[in-house]
């Protein structure tokens, strides 16, 4: 079974998804439309899809782009697995017909997160600690698709994390990141602009213990949920 990854940026990659995806036997592949708009995708093929996030905006006028949120669509009314990770998320809740828009702050670092009566409940969600800490690097937000259970939230962005349906989630906030991959973020000229605007560089290291293990719970619990159709 294979599962599709939409990656942006190569910077933004699986991270911790990879080993979630490869301890339940879930192979994966990269589909890399702003290099190459040709490359094959055979959404209906594949297992499962994966959109990472990047530092452009889900409203960019951008060809690959559009074709993705195409691609999004169809794949969430066709009932496919889907699963988005910040601008990941704002592109499904855009293909779904809502709102993306620039937040009043932009979070970059470690905050908590809360989670709504409707997680305690959630296939990925259930029994986590309220709040966790989790890494964020976002500027914009979006408003909820009609029909989508809001999920968590934090003190200065409302919609952190939905579901549409049974087979489709998005999360706003970063659970996949490795120490090294927020030093590399740090380090790449795409963010300059974001690192500029803190007060002093995220600790990679603050909280990455915890944060390996909500992303083997969380995304163990998705990877299973593809492998067997079922609730893990």
């Amino acid at each position: 079974m294979e599962i599709l990854v939409f990656r942006h940026v190569p910077f933004e990659h699986l991270g911790l998804i990879a080993r979630a995806l490869e301890n339940h036997g879930l192979r994966y592949r990269y589909v890399e439309w702003f290099a190459d708009p040709e490359a094959p995708a055979p959404w209906q093929e594949a297992a499962g899809l994966i959109f990472m996030g990047g530092p452009m905006s889900a409203n960019d006028d951008l060809p690959w782009l559009r074709q993705e949120l195409r691609l999004i669509e169809a794949a969430c009314q066709a009932g496919k697995p889907v699963l988005g990770v910040c601008l990941g998320a704002q592109l499904i809740a855009k293909a779904a017909g809502a709102r993306v828009y620039p937040n009043a702050v932009k979070e970059i670092g470690w905050a908590p997160v809360y989670w709504t009566e409707a997680a305690s409940t959630d296939a990925l969600f259930r029994g986590l600690r309220q709040p966790e800490t989790v890494f964020h690097w976002h500027g914009e937000t979006f408003d909820l698709p009609a029909g989508a259970v809001w999920l968590a939230y934090t003190e200065n962005c409302r919609h952190q994390a939905f579901r549409l349906g049974d087979s489709v989630w998005g999360i706003q906030f970063h659970l996949e990141v490795t120490p090294e991959m927020i030093a590399d973020w740090c380090s790449e000229a795409d963010n300059r602009a974001d690192i500029a605007s803190l007060p002093a560089l995220p600790d990679p290291y603050a909280n990455a213990k915890r944060l390996e293990e909500l992303s083997a719970l969380v995304f163990g619990r998705w990877a299973a949920l593809v492998k067997t159709g079922l609730p893990a």
